[in-house]
């Protein structure tokens, strides 16, 4: 399924003003700063319809039984993530002071839960990755999604009230850190958790009830959790909380004790409108992605930034997980600490964060003009995370279906080639005497019914022949001299070589 991600993001290009303008997001929305306020609204919805489903997926009290490792995802290597990231954009991006690279470096953090969801589904996933490893995956890709606001606001505050000396604010460091402290762990952070908590155990509730006394249909039934992320989302941002996360913990809680899972999980209703969001989401972003930037920016030179995405796909998250794997249990080896490491992508969330970012920058504001390091800023993250995120899209949904490839060829041209190979083998033959004119063979049956029962004598002058053997079939059995017998290619009838023989065939309406 990650494949349909640049399937999707390849069609949203094709549509765009930059080939056929079949699509023009910009005329739908008449000014840019409108269509920002569109792409974060359809980011949201489709994280938060993702995040309930899977809150949904995982077992009964997982977030409770699995604290432990996903205490460490979430924290220690999360901040390593973030600091990594930070750091290969303060190196690679010129002109850049390390704390803008802070507020650029976090907006990559969060692991994308839309494309980890489709890279651990499907037969590729069932048959190679462990359930345990897989629910571990969604857990961390959820739950981390809305952590990324603390990591943002505090390079954000940073920013606003120390950046170029605090010029048009006041209050400093003290009051960034207290805002951060504040507003966003105590409102955004917490208040989001308390309140998906309370709404996904209500929801459950109020869903037990109403099937018990036959008030809901299954198709309503089977949309609920849909329906709960859209209320979530909506009630959520209306007081300005992190709905994100939200989501996710009310999925959680809605399937406390397993009994919405068990009845849904072999249902295709929710991963079709799954789908669908998803389909739509990155032709979204195929349209609207500044394709353009990435060539033409003031910022930062195209091979700067193709430098930068190779080194953020490997360093922002491989060295770390290998290094603490063996204190996640779900990781048992080393090939699935890499896995791990390696499919952390960036996507959705990344794009979410993008104008959250975008938004808060355009409150900085001195005589009611935009600070002109916060603008330069605005562009610089706008066209990095951007180009991020097209490398994740595109190496993270590829990576099967050529990790398939590169496994499956090797072995199909092995076997054309051996196939090729036998085709020149010699079949071997065993003798068998072949009488060669009907004559003869009336001759022999009438000596053998003037001689005693039991006895049979060679008739010298017949002639003899050897005769490829045959499986059932038609294949040729070859020749077993070296000990093996290997497959050979369908035959037809073919005129044998003369040999000398001993055995006479016999018909089958002879009589013994």
């Amino acid at each position: 399924m990650a494949r349909i991600s640049v399937i999707s993001l390849l069609a949203g290009v094709i549509f765009s003003p930059h080939a056929t303008n079949f699509v023009k997001p910009l005329d739908y929305t008449s000014t840019q700063a409108n269509l920002d306020a569109v792409t974060l609204s359809f980011s949201r919805l489709v994280l938060g319809v993702q995040l309930v489903l899977a809150g949904v997926q995982l077992p009964s009290r997982y977030l409770q039984k699995e604290w432990k490792p996903l205490s460490l995802l979430l924290g220690p290597i999360m901040t390593a993530m973030w600091l990594t990231s930070s750091l290969l954009i303060w190196a690679m991006v010129p002109h850049l002071s390390f704390l803008h690279a802070l507020a650029i470096g976090a907006c990559v953090t969060p692991t994308d839960p839309v494309l980890s969801n489709s890279i651990v589904k499907g037969k590729f996933a069932d048959k190679n990755i462990p359930k345990d490893l897989q629910r571990i995956i969604i857990a961390e890709s959820g739950a981390n999604d809305g952590l990324g606001y603390p990591f943002v606001f505090l390079a954000l505050y940073l920013i606003k009230y120390t950046g170029e000396g605090g010029l048009g604010q006041g209050g400093g460091a003290r009051t960034a850190i207290g805002l951060w402290f504040g507003e966003t762990w105590g409102y955004t952070i917490l208040l989001s958790v308390i309140y998906g908590a309370t709404v996904g155990w209500i929801a459950k509730e109020l869903l037990h009830w109403a099937e018990e006394k036959k008030f809901v249909d299954r198709e309503s039934f089977l949309v609920f959790a849909i329906a709960l992320s859209l209320f979530i989302v909506g009630t959520c941002g209306m007081v300005g909380s992190d709905d994100v996360l939200a989501c996710f913990i009310a999925g959680n809680t809605f399937t406390w004790d397993d009994w919405f899972r068990l009845e849904t999980q072999d249902d295709s209703l929710q991963p079709t409108v799954d789908m669908l969001l998803n389909l739509s989401i990155f032709m979204w972003y195929g349209a609207i992605c500044p394709w353009s930037s990435f060539v033409h920016n003031p910022v930062v030179p195209i091979y700067r930034l193709i430098f930068l995405g190779i080194l953020i796909l490997l360093l922002r998250r491989l060295p770390i997980i290998f290094a603490l794997h063996k204190s996640i249990h779900q990781i048992e080896e080393v090939r699935q600490a890499i896995f791990v490491g390696f499919f952390g992508p960036i996507g959705v969330s990344a794009v979410f964060y993008i104008y959250i970012s975008l938004g808060f920058l355009e409150t900085i504001t001195v005589d009611g003009v935009q600070r002109p390091d916060v603008e330069k800023l605005g562009e610089t993250l706008t066209v990095v995370v951007w180009f991020l995120v097209i490398c994740s899209i595109v190496v993270h949904g590829l990576s099967i279906p050529l990790g398939k490839l590169g496994f499956f060829l090797p072995r199909t041209l092995s076997r054309a080639f051996s196939s090729q190979g036998n085709n020149e083998a010699q079949p071997f033959r065993t003798e068998g005497r072949v009488r060669t004119s009907p004559g003869e063979v009336l001759r022999e049956r009438n000596r053998r019914r003037g001689e005693p029962s039991g006895q049979s004598t060679p008739d010298p002058s017949a002639s003899t022949l050897t005769r490829p053997v045959y499986r059932i079939g038609g294949t040729v059995i070859r020749d077993a001299e070296a000990g093996t017998v290997t497959p050979v290619e369908r035959s037809g009838l073919s005129t044998p070589p003369a040999a000398a023989t001993d055995r006479a065939i016999r018909f089958s309406d002879e009589r013994g």
